[in-house]
């Protein structure tokens, strides 16, 4: 039986339930029979939050796969045009031939026959690869690219389970937010079409070390998701604004040594023994040319001009670093510091804005850090919805394109249509983060009094280094918008919410 001590504990640091503050939540939650009771002991089952939150997760990821079928059956083996218009393509089965996994080539390794010399996927997800093609039974070639996408599967699977519990367990007293990354639309959608949740799930382990102020971990997790995507070692960025306000050098120090360190390991072998085959993730990268989902390509599309990729590479870099910058600045002079997972969600979002192609699936590297940053469900199923129509918008305008003079599909302009409207959610959800970072009192997770759940060795910690002037005159006018309603006081578990 608990002590009284342990009672108050949790009376006072109960979980927090959606339920209870979201509006959309609560009238979900009547599908299965309303909100929670005010009595409810939740996880006194053998069900968890977090379990809830895995086995939710798993069970949408096998409705994506599901939604597959008519590509695994056919439509993957008989044209482009079919899998285009059942909105199911996927690059694993047609990479397992065209990569040379099912002539046995290792790879980095091997030259490719083709335009294509070497694999061009960092050296982690070649791994990831490999291993899936180990596991690949014999067959005929049709056999053996369906099988491999059902390994692919079963591996993405369990890195969908990793996110899961993740992101439930970065918030102590949030879990229930998980239920955002594993209800997402278009996590499910786009889970199976690449490669992309090796790293997203790292990068979800990594954030889970920091809130646990492991920053050692926290850095050899982002350095091995690094050497499966680029994106991860972006969190690095913020990592240092954070620890420059707080003065907490050497918890950074920790995580950059790590994140060099792993990152290192898993690619110094490849590096030394075949350079070549390393390198060429980096060259294909940099001679990509303009591609599907960027603003790029809608304004050559509508101009009719091309641009140069070396002009689209420097113009895209200058303004990333640009914009990352400003949100460098913004963390300096934010009245209260802002979260991690915040400026986490900004930096690699504008990453994704400005690059010259924003593929479909680049937006599980957002979904688990828009959970954490902004756990609001209206204004994350506003941000899917744009994603989803996005979604279709690709594979109709592929199909209209394949489509030969039958027309079938979307159009040149109703495709540049759902561009803009997936840039535009993107760029929303960005705006009403960047409005919790300057008025925290509208900020869900400290609507409690919390500071950083997610912040490890930031969370409560006092501030060293600030933009003095611009944040008193900021506070000024925050004095006044808040002399007109209720005020947050930080730190306080029992602080009133604000609307």
């Amino acid at each position: 039986m608990p002590s009284a001590e342990d009672t108050s504990v949790h009376q006072e640091r109960a979980d927090v339930r959606p339920t209870h503050q979201d509006e959309v939540a609560a009238a979900g939650s009547e599908l299965i029979g309303g909100r929670s009771g005010r009595w409810a002991r939740l996880g006194s089952t053998a069900l968890t939050p977090v379990g809830a939150v895995a086995l939710v997760a798993i069970g949408m990821f096998a409705l994506g796969m599901v939604q597959k079928l008519p590509c695994y059956n056919w439509a993957w083996f008989r044209g482009a045009g079919s899998q285009y218009t059942h909105a199911c393509y996927s690059d694993i089965p047609h990479l397992y031939s065209g990569r040379g996994f099912a002539d046995g080539l290792v790879p980095y390794f091997d030259r490719l026959p083709g335009d294509m010399q070497f694999l061009e996927y960092p050296v982690l997800t070649g791994v990831f690869m490999q291993v899936a093609a180990w596991l690949t039974p014999g067959g005929s070639l049709q056999e053996q690219e369906q099988a491999y996408w059902l390994v692919n599967a079963g591996m993405l699977m369990i890195c969908t389970a990793v996110i899961a519990v993740c992101i439930a367990r970065t918030h102590r007293r949030r879990p229930w937010d998980g239920l955002l990354v594993a209800l997402a639309p278009a996590f499910a959608l786009t889970a199976t079409i690449n490669w992309d949740l090796l790293a997203v799930a790292l990068t979800a382990a990594a954030m889970l070390m920091w809130s646990r102020s492991r920053p050692l971990a926290f850095g050899i997790l982002i350095g091995l998701a690094t050497a499966a995507k680029l994106y991860p070692v972006l969190l690095l960025g913020p990592a240092f604004v954070l620890c420059w306000r707080a003065g907490r050098w050497r918890e950074f120090g920790a995580a950059a040594l790590g994140a060099a360190g792993s990152w290192l390991v898993v690619n110094l072998p490849v590096m030394t023994f075949a350079p070549e085959g390393w390198k060429k993730f980096y060259t294909f990268s940099q001679e990509r040319s303009i591609d599907f989902g960027s603003f790029w390509l809608v304004i050559t599309q509508r101009t009719g001009e091309s641009i140069d990729v070396s002009t689209v590479n420097t113009v895209s870099t200058l303004v990333t670093v640009g914009l990352c910058a400003a949100i460098g600045v913004l963390t300096l002079t934010a009245p209260r510091r802002p979260r991690f997972a915040q400026l986490a969600f900004l930096v690699v979002a504008v990453f994704i804005l400005v690059n010259k192609v924003y593929s479909p699936q680049y937006v599980l590297w957002l979904i688990p850090l828009a959970a954490l940053a902004k756990p609001r469900w209206r204004d994350f199923l506003i941000w899917q919805a744009c994603e989803v129509l996005y979604f279709l918008g690709i594979w109709m305008y592929l199909a209209y394109t394949t489509s030969g003079d039958k027309h079938q599909g979307l159009p040149t302009e109703g495709y540049q249509l759902a561009i803009v409207l997936h840039l535009l959610g993107t760029l929303y959800l960005c705006a009403v983060v960047v409005r919790d970072i300057l008025m925290p009192e509208r900020d869900e997770v400290r609507r409690d009094g919390s500071d950083d759940p997610s912040g490890g060795v930031l969370d409560g910690a006092e501030d060293v280094f600030v933009l003095a002037h611009l944040v008193e005159s900021g506070s000024a006018r925050r004095d006044v918008a808040e002399a007109e309603g209720p005020r947050v006081e930080w730190g306080s578990a029992g602080a009133p919410a604000a609307d």
